[in-house]
């Protein structure tokens, strides 16, 4: 169980669902985690949760560039580096594209895009100072497969997922050490999804289309992190890892 023994870890979204999973899955591999979440309670909550000390939160809007800068300062300053960035804030608002609102477009885009192109430019110092840092970064299915209804979080997922190719891409032709890559769960249960699982017939519009049957859990999400984060992915930039059951195999 040490196989980030060592390493800083930020983790956004950390107050629960996959975020939290991921945390914990970190602090007993032996990193040191800084848990990033703009729900200071939950957050306070989630940082209980994890094994030994040294862990810190951050309440953090993704979204506010000055916070971010901020952030990039208190961590040169207290570690001088960054070893893992798991980018997995986000959320999504599903309706018709007519029905879509501006603000709620660029809502969606904003969380789900804009942030890790903020967290990408403020911590790239910091994990090319690592000498070996990695960055994660949460897509989903609907940044492969586009699905009714999903036009504004497909849009954020699919620049997630095209994104993380231009950055490992432009991290290796400066030779700064860094990898990129993205995850893509399918159907997760989480809090934030909760309420659709619940309801009998969305969970069985939506696990007839999961050949496994069966809803993913965050633990399953976190193991593919793990392994994106850790030196047995070191020959891996630029890819992506799906986690959904089955779904986009068909």
């Amino acid at each position: 169980m040490s196989r980030l023994q060592g390493r800083i870890a930020l983790v956004t979204g950390a107050a629960s669902g996959i975020g939290l999973a991921t945390s914990l899955r970190f602090a007993r591999e032996g990193a040191t985690v800084l848990l990033v979440d703009r729900n200071d309670v939950a957050l306070r909550a989630a940082r209980a949760a994890l094994p030994e000390d040294g862990h810190e939160t951050v309440v953090l809007d993704v979204t506010d560039e000055k916070g971010w800068i901020a952030l990039a300062e208190r961590i040169a300053a207290r570690f001088g580096k960054l070893d893992v960035l798991v980018n997995n804030a986000g959320f999504g608002k599903f309706g018709s594209i007519a029905d879509t609102t501006l603000d709620q477009w660029r809502s969606i885009i904003a969380v789900n895009l804009d942030s890790v192109f903020l967290a990408t430019k403020y911590m790239l110092p910091l994990l090319a100072a690592s000498g070996r840092g990695a960055i994660v970064n949460m897509s989903s299915i609907r940044g492969i497969v586009g699905a009714p209804n999903t036009g504004s979080y497909c849009a954020a997922k699919g620049g997630v997922r095209m994104f993380t190719k231009a950055t490992a891409l432009e991290c290796a032709a400066i030779g700064n050490g860094v990898r990129a890559n993205s995850i893509h769960p399918g159907h997760i249960a989480t809090p934030l999804t909760a309420p659709a699982y619940t309801d009998r017939e969305i969970a069985r519009t939506l696990l007839a289309d999961v050949p496994l049957g069966r809803i993913g859990e965050a633990d399953e999400i976190a193991d593919g992190i793990l392994f994106l984060a850790s030196d047995e992915s070191r020959y891996m930039t630029g890819g992506e890892i799906v986690i959904d059951g089955g779904s986009t195999a068909q």
